[in-house]
């Protein structure tokens, strides 16, 4: 049985793929797939239960067991405090893959345009009960160099030899089908109830929030919309060290990772197609995305 690992990152439709597989789960094991995940609502998945769907799936003689966790590669709030993307990435998937009893056949990640990943990552974690956070750290975050080339290195240290494949999120949100199949190869169901879970608050969410907790808000900006907590010259950098990284990936990742672009793989040399460069996607228009119809 082929073991793909989904791990994030976060903020990039984890959730809303997790809703699919399940959803899916009879026309997936129709083709030999199956999803092993976290319990619906959960943050992660626990030892055990990944231990009863792993070994359920192989008593029902499943090809392919898609194992979806974006906690295998850390948290949020641990790349809030360090300022930096999955500081503890390497130690975290050692764990995980320890806990299974089989040989991994790849790796599928998502990274997703800096400025809004943070922007994301922060909204939500003011919403769970975290504070919001003040100039000192948004700058650090900003000015950090960990990008995510830095996390599909640490990844590829982790697994020696285990294929990993980078679907941008910029090029797969809202469709799930496309993602399992770009990243998989087998033919995926449609989805013509997409569903948009966990997605960021806005900011008149946001407010709401804080003030039902008792807790200032005085530092958001006034608005209807995405929360963009960095200034314009703090947006531009993290939006021009996601580029940088993409150059990386189009050029070949140093060999360690396969872009994939809307189902196929992109060749060093390759550009990304126009949308899928730089361009960040809000949560907005991720959530009327994910709102029409299949």
């Amino acid at each position: 049985m082929d073991v793909l690992l989904h791990v994030g990152a976060h903020r990039t439709g984890t959730k809303s793929f997790q809703d699919y597989m399940r959803r899916h789960a009879k026309p997936l094991a129709a083709v030999d797939v199956a999803y092993c995940g976290p319990a619906r609502g959960a943050r992660a998945a626990t030892e055990g239960r990944v231990a009863l769907q792993v070994g359920a799936a192989r008593s029902r003689g499943i090809s392919t067991l898609v194992l979806s966790d974006e906690a295998m590669i850390g948290t949020v709030a641990e790349n809030i405090a360090a300022a930096a993307l999955y500081p503890q990435i390497s130690a975290h998937i050692a764990a995980a893959v320890s806990a299974l009893d089989e040989q991994i056949a790849g790796v599928l990640f998502c990274p997703r345009s800096l400025d809004y990943y943070w922007g994301s990552a922060l909204a939500d974690a003011v919403a769970q009960g975290h504070e919001v956070p003040d100039r000192a750290v948004l700058k650090a975050i900003a000015a950090s160099e960990r990008s995510w080339r830095d996390v599909i290195t640490d990844l590829a240290q982790a697994l020696p030899g285990v294929p990993i494949r980078v679907l941008p999120f910029e090029a797969f949100a809202g469709r799930p089908e496309a993602f399992l199949q770009a990243g998989t190869g087998v033919s995926a169901p449609l989805d013509r109830d997409r569903r948009w879970l966990n997605r960021a608050p806005n900011l008149p969410e946001l407010r709401r929030g804080l003030a039902h907790r008792s807790a200032d808000g005085s530092a958001l900006p006034f608005g209807m919309g995405r929360w963009n907590p960095f200034t314009p010259e703090e947006t531009a950098a993290l939006r021009e060290r996601y580029a940088d990284d993409m150059m990386w990936l189009v050029a070949g990742a140093d060999g360690l990772a396969t872009l994939t672009e809307d189902g196929a793989p992109i060749r060093a040399g390759q550009t990304l197609p126009t949308g899928a460069q730089t361009k960040g996607h809000g949560d907005e228009h991720e959530e009327r995305q994910m709102a029409r119809p299949g």
